[in-house]
């Protein structure tokens, strides 16, 4: 089918000004691992366990535009899992111990490890979300 329209439409491949130096992608996700802003590393990133914090009390980045959704509780699922089975297959195959000895030592183990590790997670996913610029549409920000 022949273009009808004398020019091509182009998207505007110019990056939004952002109001905040974001840092190199390696600090911003260090950053959040420790719970901290990704843009400055001074103020808080969550507010409780896993909330993020709307806007960073030190340098007032927008943290709360950022929704990490499914993605922090993925990544800990995939980490915890190649964890919790290569443990389980090396004990298995080193030490012969019953299923119920077994579920007593990896079930509360693998709860363990993932309540550890989804904070850091999110935190980083959270960072790395900000490095790229991945932040909610105009229409689903909570602005009010």
């Amino acid at each position: 089918m022949p273009d009808t329209l004398p020019y091509r439409w182009q998207p505007d491949r110019r990056p939004d000004p952002s109001p905040f130096a974001a840092p190199p992608l390696f600090r911003a996700m260090l950053r959040g691992v420790r719970a901290t802003c990704p843009v400055c590393g001074r103020g808080r990133l969550f507010v409780g366990w896993l909330r993020v914090a709307p806007v960073c009390s030190a340098c007032a980045a927008p943290l709360g535009l950022i929704s990490a959704d499914d993605a922090p509780p993925y990544f800990t699922v995939f980490i915890v899992a190649h964890l919790a089975i290569g443990a389980l297959v090396a004990v298995d195959r080193s030490v012969r111990l019953s299923i119920l000895a077994e579920m007593l030592i990896f079930l509360p183990a693998t709860l363990l490890l993932t309540l550890l590790l989804i904070r850091p997670v999110k935190g980083a996913t959270v960072g790395l979300m900000m490095k790229l610029g991945f932040m909610k549409p105009p229409d689903e920000r909570d602005d009010g």
